[in-house]
C-alpha cells in the first residue's frame, strides 16, 4: 500500500503539471498569445516579471532575513521557480527565458540584503547621506561588482567547473519544470523536499526550540549537493577550532567565551587567498605555455559562451572610476582608501567567488573586515570613512557572486551569457532603489533595528539578531582598538592554505598516485579519506572557520548522506533508469534534486516571513 499510494501522487503531480504544459490550450492558445522567444516584447514580458513582481518579493526576504538572522539566501533558487511558471507554456526552451527572470530578480533581492549599511551607519550615529546619493553609490558598486564576476566567469565556471550548489539547484529545478519528459522523473523527489525545507524554516523562525539546534534545510540541502568529499573538511576545522579556543583565549586571540568563528573566519580567508594563489599562477603558467607554443590556438567558444571582452574590461574600469567619483565627489570620502577598496575587490570577488562554488558560502562580511584591517595599515582611523569604502567589498563581493552563481546556471543550460549580464545589470538599478527604501522601512517599523547591539548587547532583540552588521560594526571598532594578532591570523591562514594546496597539486598530478586512486576498494577509499580529513582542499575546508559549528554539522550531515545514498545506488545498482524510462541527466541525482528543492523551499518560507513583516509593518 505505502509504494502504490507514492506512485499513485507522483503520477497526479505528473499529469496534472504535463497535461498543463502540453494541453490544447496551453500550447494553441496561450504559447500563441506570447511573444515569441527572443522578440522584443519576449525580453519586455520577462524584464517586467522579474524588476516588478518576483525581485521585489526577493528582497523582501533578503532584507527581513539581514535584518533577522544576518544571513539572506540568494534569491536565485526562489527566482528560478516562479521564474519558470511564466515560461512554462514554452516547453523546453522556456528554461533560458526563466533563467534570464531569476538572473534579474536575483540582482535585485542581492542589492536589497545590502540594506544592512544603512543600519550600520545608524549604529555608529553617522549622519545619513540624502537618498539620490546613496543610490547612485550603491549603483556604481553593484555594476562594478558584476563586471568582475563576469571576467572571472571562464575561470571559476569553465575551467574550475566548480559546483555551485544554488546554481546547480536551479538549473535543475528550471530543466525539470520545462521539460516533461524530467519532470516525470524528478518531480518526487523535487517537490519532496521542497515542502520539507518550507516546512523547516517556517518551524526554525516559530519555535525557539527548532532554532536552537542550528537545523537549515538550504544548508543540510547545500551539504547533498556536493557529497562528503567537499561537507566533511569543514566539519574537522570546526573541531580543531572549538579544541583549540581554549589555548587561543590564553594567547589573547579569542575573547573568553567567544567562538572560534571569531577568529577562525580570518584563518579561513588567508586558507582561502593562500590556495587561490596557486591556483591563479598555474592559470597563468598554462596560459603563457599554451601562447608560445604554435598551432594550439584553443578552439572557438561556443555562441552563448562569448562575450566581448574589451568592452567588458571598459566596463570594468568605468565603474571602477565611477566608484572613486562618487564615492569622493559625492560623498566626499578619501579617494585613496576608495582607490584601496577598488583594487582589493579584484583578489576578493575571486576567493568569494570560489567560496561559493565549492560551498554555497560567500564570506562577504569576512571581506569587510579584512578590507577593513588593510584600509587600517594605510592609515584609515575613521570609522565612517571605514564603512563607505569597505562597503566596496561588500557589495561587490555579494553581487559578483551572484553573477558567477549565475552563470554556472547559465552553462548548464547552455544560457546566452551577454543575455544574462544585461538582466542582471537592470536588476542591480532596481535593487539599489529598493534596497534604500526597505532599509529604511523596516527601521521605522521595528525602532530596536536603531539600537547599537555591539556597544549595548542588551539592547538586542531576539527577534532581530542581525549579524552581519554587529560583525560590520564590529570590525570597525577595531580602528579605535586596534588587535595585532589578525594580521598575525591572516598570514597563519594564508600559509596553511598555500602550503596544503601545493601539496594537493603535486599529488593529485602524480600519475602512480592518479592509478592507485582509481582502483575499487583500496584506491579509492585512501582518497577520499586524504580529501576528507588528510588533507582537504583549502576552499571546502575553510566553510568550518565562517560559520557556528551546529551549522557545521548540519552541512557535513547533508554531504555524508548525500555520498552514502550514491554508494548504496551503485551497489545495488539501482542508479540505473527502470524499464520504459529515459536516462537522465548525470547531474540531476535523486540527492542533488532533493538538496535543490530544500534550499528552494527554505527560501519561500524566507519569503513568507518576509512578507508577513512587511504587511505587519504598513497596516
Amino acid at each position: 500500500m505505502p509504494d502504490n499510494s507514492s506512485f499513485d501522487f507522483d503520477r497526479v503531480l505528473f499529469y496534472g503539471l504535463r497535461n498543463f504544459m502540453t494541453s490544447p490550450a496551453s500550447q494553441t492558445g496561450l504559447k500563441r498569445r506570447l511573444p515569441p522567444i527572443g522578440s522584443p516584447g519576449y525580453h519586455l514580458m520577462l524584464g517586467a516579471v522579474a524588476i516588478f513582481i518576483l525581485g521585489p518579493l526577493g528582497g523582501i526576504s533578503a532584507a527581513y532575513m539581514n535584518f533577522s538572522i544576518g544571513m539572506f539566501i540568494g534569491g536565485q533558487v526562489l527566482a528560478g521557480i516562479l521564474g519558470s511558471t511564466v515560461t512554462l507554456p514554452y516547453g523546453p526552451e522556456g528554461k533560458h527565458g526563466a533563467n534570464y527572470i531569476q538572473t534579474m530578480s536575483a540582482s535585485v533581492a542581492g542589492m536589497c540584503g545590502m540594506g544592512v549599511l544603512l543600519q550600520a551607519m545608524v549604529w555608529l550615529g553617522l549622519p545619513e547621506p540624502p537618498i539620490w546619493q546613496l543610490i547612485l553609490y550603491f549603483t556604481c558598486i553593484g555594476m562594478f561588482g558584476v563586471g568582475i564576476g563576469m571576467l572571472y566567469t571562464p575561470v571559476v565556471v569553465d575551467r574550475m567547473q566548480l559546483a555551485f550548489p544554488s546554481g546547480f539547484a536551479v538549473a535543475n529545478i528550471l530543466r525539470a519544470l520545462t521539460d516533461p519528459k524530467l519532470l516525470r522523473q524528478s518531480i518526487a523527489q523535487l517537490g519532496g523536499g521542497m515542502l520539507g525545507g518550507y516546512g523547516i524554516g517556517l518551524s526554525a523562525h516559530l519555535f525557539q526550540r527548532v532554532a536552537q539546534t542550528g537545523v537549515s534545510a538550504a544548508t543540510f540541502g547545500a551539504g547533498m549537493i556536493v557529497g562528503a568529499r567537499i561537507a566533511l573538511p569543514s566539519l574537522v576545522v570546526a573541531f580543531i577550532g572549538e579544541a583549540a579556543s581554549p589555548y587561543l583565549e590564553r594567547i589573547g586571540w579569542l575573547p573568553p567565551g567567544a567562538p572560534f568563528r571569531q577568529i577562525g573566519f580570518i584563518i579561513a580567508l588567508g586558507a582561502i587567498l593562500g590556495a587561490a594563489i596557486v591556483d591563479l599562477a598555474l592559470i597563468l603558467f598554462q596560459a603563457a605555455r599554451r601562447f608560445r607554443e604554435k598551432g594550439s590556438a584553443s578552439p572557438p567558444a561556443e555562441d552563448w559562451k562569448r562575450v566581448n571582452m574589451v568592452r567588458l574590461v571598459l566596463w570594468v574600469i568605468g565603474w571602477g572610476a565611477g566608484i572613486i567619483v562618487v564615492g569622493s565627489q559625492v560623498l566626499h570620502q578619501p579617494p585613496l582608501f576608495l582607490a584601496v577598496a577598488v583594487g582589493l575587490c579584484f583578489v576578493f570577488v575571486l576567493i568569494n567567488g570560489i567560496s561559493i562554488g565549492i560551498s554555497d558560502n560567500n564570506p562577504i562580511s569576512a571581506a569587510f573586515v579584512v578590507t577593513v584591517f588593510i584600509l587600517a595599515t594605510v592609515g584609515l582611523k575613521d570609522p565612517g570613512v571605514g564603512l563607505m569604502c569597505a562597503s566596496v567589498l561588500l557589495i561587490s563581493c555579494s553581487l559578483g557572486g551572484d553573477m558567477q552563481q549565475d552563470r554556472s546556471t547559465g552553462w548548464r543550460l547552455g544560457t546566452n551569457r551577454v543575455n544574462q549580464f544585461r538582466y542582471q545589470v537592470i536588476g542591480i538599478a532596481m535593487g539599489a532603489i529598493l534596497a534604500v527604501i526597505l532599509a529604511k522601512t523596516f527601521m521605522s517599523a521595528y525602532p530596536v533595528l536603531r539600537d547599537n547591539a555591539f556597544s549595548n548587547p542588551g539592547e538586542a532583540s531576539k527577534q532581530w539578531n542581525s549579524a552581519m552588521t554587529y560583525k560590520v560594526v564590529g570590525a570597525l571598532d577595531s580602528l579605535t582598538n586596534p588587535q595585532k594578532h589578525t594580521f598575525t591570523a591572516l598570514q597563519l591562514g594564508l600559509g596553511i592554505g598555500f602550503l596544503i594546496e601545493i601539496a594537493r597539486k603535486l599529488l593529485k598530478s602524480n600519475r602512480r598516485y592518479k592509478e592507485f586512486a582509481r582502483k575499487p576498494g583500496s584506491g579509492r577509499t585512501t582518497d577520499f579519506i586524504l580529501d576528507a580529513f588528510l588533507l582537504p582542499s583549502p576552499y571546502a575546508a575553510a566553510f568550518g572557520g565562517f560559520v557556528p559549528l551546529l551549522t557545521t554539522v548540519w552541512w557535513s550531515s547533508g554531504g555524508v548522506l548525500s555520498t552514502l545514498f550514491d554508494l548504496y545506488r551503485e551497489k545495488t545498482r539501482a542508479n540505473r533508469p527502470a524499464p520504459g524510462r529515459e536516462e537522465i541527466p548525470a547531474d540531476m541525482s535523486p540527492m542533488s534534486l532533493t538538496g535543490g528543492g530544500l534550499i528552494a523551499g527554505e527560501a519561500l518560507a524566507a519569503l513568507s516571513i518576509g512578507i508577513y513583516m512587511l504587511i505587519t509593518t504598513i497596516f
